[in-house]
Parts: C-alpha cells; structure tokens; sequence
C-alpha cells in the first residue's frame, strides 16, 4: 500500500492530535497520507467519496464502531479497504487502540495484515407499490415505531412466501457483524463476523413464544407494515446502520438481501473474535 486516506470524526479528535500524529508516521515511511477536510455544508456524514483520490489503497477510519459503519457506506462503491481507529469505547469493528497505535502503524506500512469481506444487507423501500429507494448497511436495519407509544404490526415474507406475523416495537435484520449490536441487546443470537446469513430479531415481542430466526443469505426477506387497530394507519421508521433513516406507514415495504458488494476490513492484530467477546463479556 502506498497511499493512504484519513476519515476522522471530528468531535472525537478536535485538535485533529491523533489524525496528524497518524498522518506524520505514514509519511515518515515514505508513503502517502491525505486527509479528509469536511465542507462544513456536510452535516451528516463524515466524508464525501468525491473527494478522495482514485489511487487510495487503505482508508483510516478514527473515531468508533459508528464512524466506521458510515464510512463503510460512504465509501462503498471505491472497493477500498478499511481500518477502524478507535477513540471511544472498545469496539468491534475499530479495533486499532490510541495506546497501541505506532505498533499497529508499523504493521500496516508493513504490509502485514489480513483483509476479512464482511457482508452488507441491502435494503430496498417500497411505497404505494412502487420502488422508492434503497440503501445499504454492514450492521443492521431495524424497522421500528415512530411516534406515538404503540405496538406496530408486520407480516414477514421469506423468498414471497408468507412467514410470521410479528407484534413489537420493531424488527431487526442483522449481518453477522451486527450481531453485536442492537440485534444482541434485543436477546438475538451472536455470530462469528465472518459468517454468512442473515438475523432476524424482534424488538420487545408482544408474545412468549417468539425467537430469532436464522436465514441462509440467498434468502430474500420482505418486511410489510400492517394495520394498527381498528385498521388505523401505522407509522414506523426504518434504519440503516442506525443512521440513515426512511419513514413507512401502513401497506408499505422493504426488501432486505444480502448486498452484491461487500465492505473489506483491514485486520492488524491475532487477536480472534472470540477473544474480543471475551473481555467485552468481561467488562459488561
């Protein structure tokens, strides 16, 4: 790799101390390191995929896990790898610490790394029977109320054939690497980031009996808003990675599958998932 490309979350490094400190190394090693400087017009992203160079080989990624899941989407039709610089909490995803940044450093300029494909879902919305628009994510999406404090009704279509109907607060469809997120907090199983399938978690059932299910990621997963009570028109709010968000009512759908791109992480250390697990576990 010769040229590198810093994303930073800016609330998170306000001196912008840790961007040029990583900057200053790379160059130090004879390569070459652009930093991404924010149009301040952007409000709700961290970089804009215009800006950064055709011959990019690895892009930087500072801040946390939830910088990183932007990135990935900002920057998914470069097919540039990434690496996650954690300035937060620990992560999953970010998984360079500040206290060991010059090691990790030394092992990218190096060369010396892995880099694990993680699948994506890509989510297409339907209204008034007709596509309106779609969007990727390499977490989760969750469809859940907006509003008002009630229960929302969704039937659930697996490859066209009906499958449940669920009473909650909301769905989510997770990829293995979100399932150490939000589908874990909602009690839907844990999954080996490398995998391949596709989670479905309830949010706050209103029922004993409901579990996750588990699907292969040629499964194509169709998520209908139905009618509130008293065939009253129901509201909901579907998220992207916990981000980008489109508004649904009654009638309305989204399609989920596994997206045709795929976002690549830079992996520096031995460190397994398991391991990582562990000592959140440990934390927690």
């Amino acid at each position: 790799m010769k040229h590198f490309y810093i994303i930073t979350n800016d609330p998170k490094d306000k001196n912008m101390e840790i961007t040029n400190r990583i900057q200053q190394f790379i160059e130090s090693h004879n390569k070459k390191c652009s930093i991404y400087e924010k149009e301040q017009e952007v409000i709700d992203s961290y970089t804009n995929p215009e800006k950064i160079p055709s011959d990019v080989d690895c892009i930087l990624v500072l801040g946390g896990d939830g910088t990183l899941l932007q990135a990935a989407r900002d920057t998914l039709e470069l097919d540039v790898p990434l690496l996650g610089v954690n300035l937060g909490t620990l992560g999953y995803l970010a998984e360079v610490d500040i206290s060991n940044l010059e090691n990790a450093l030394e092992n990218l300029v190096n060369d010396e790394f892995e880099i694990e494909p993680r699948m994506m879902l890509r989510g297409d919305i339907r209204q008034l029977g007709k596509s309106a628009s779609q969007t990727y994510a390499l977490n989760d999406i969750v469809v859940s109320r907006y509003g008002s404090l009630q229960v929302i009704h969704f039937h659930i279509y697996v490859n066209g054939q009906f499958l449940k109907g669920y009473s909650a607060d909301g769905i989510i469809v997770s990829t293995p690497t979100g399932s150490t997120g939000y589908n874990m907090s909602a009690g839907g199983p844990i999954v080996e980031p490398k995998a391949k399938l596709m989670v479905i978690t309830p949010i706050c059932p209103h029922t004993l009996n409901t579990r996750s299910i588990v699907l292969s990621p040629e499964d194509i997963v169709e998520i209908e808003i139905g009618q509130g009570k008293a065939g009253n028109i129901q509201e909901v709010e579907v998220n992207f990675d916990g981000n980008h968000s489109v508004k649904l009512s009654t009638g309305d759908r989204i399609k989920i599958t596994k997206s045709e791109k795929e976002t690549k992480i830079i992996k520096l250390n031995k460190v397994s998932f398991l391991e990582v697990l562990h000592k959140k576990m440990s934390e927690s």
